[in-house]
């Protein structure tokens, strides 16, 4: 049981980890896009990769930010339903949905290697003139995501399995 409680803990300390990147990757995001846009309107400049790299930065809030929501309770679930069902039920549909986001999860993780390995052997880049190379990095936070997301779904199922406590309880 203590073997299962520090995986746990491990487990969801990287996805606090990758929450973090995403929070401060939406501050500078907010902060790209104000400046874009006081330099498009102010002075008449604009330039294309910074418009494409405010885009590449909603990725890793995405996909980082969704193991995070898991982490912290945020997942979407009918809770007029949830609230009402006995303690028991609750716990049994929580283990049975981390465990389908653990298949989930690696099964789409691992769908998007090939793509990737396509990407990263044509050197693909942005097709805009001035827009941003290295597009398959861009492309392997989706794998990383959706592994973390099945790491979280695995922690969040044993959590309940095992009941252990939240850290801090």
């Amino acid at each position: 049981m203590r073997a299962v409680a520090c995986f746990v803990h491990g487990v969801e300390a990287v996805v606090r980890l990758f929450g973090w990147i995403a929070a401060w990757t939406c501050v500078v995001l907010v902060g790209l896009v104000a400046g874009d846009v006081l330099m498009r309107y102010a002075f008449s400049v604009g330039a294309v990769w910074l418009q494409e790299l405010q885009w590449h930065l909603i990725s890793p809030i995405a996909l980082f930010g969704m193991s995070y929501l898991l982490l912290m309770g945020e997942q979407v679930r009918v809770d007029v339903f949830y609230e009402r069902f006995p303690a028991g039920l609750q716990r049994v549909i929580e283990v049975i949905g981390g465990l389908l986001l653990l298949v989930m999860g690696l099964y789409i993780a691992w769908l998007t290697l090939p793509w990737i390995a396509q990407s990263f052997a044509r050197g693909e880049a942005s097709p805009n003139p001035g827009g941003l190379p290295l597009r398959w990095l861009l492309k392997s936070m989706i794998p990383l995501g959706f592994l973390l997301l099945a790491l979280q779904g695995l922690a969040h199922a044993l959590r309940q399995v095992f009941a252990l406590p939240i850290r801090g309880e």
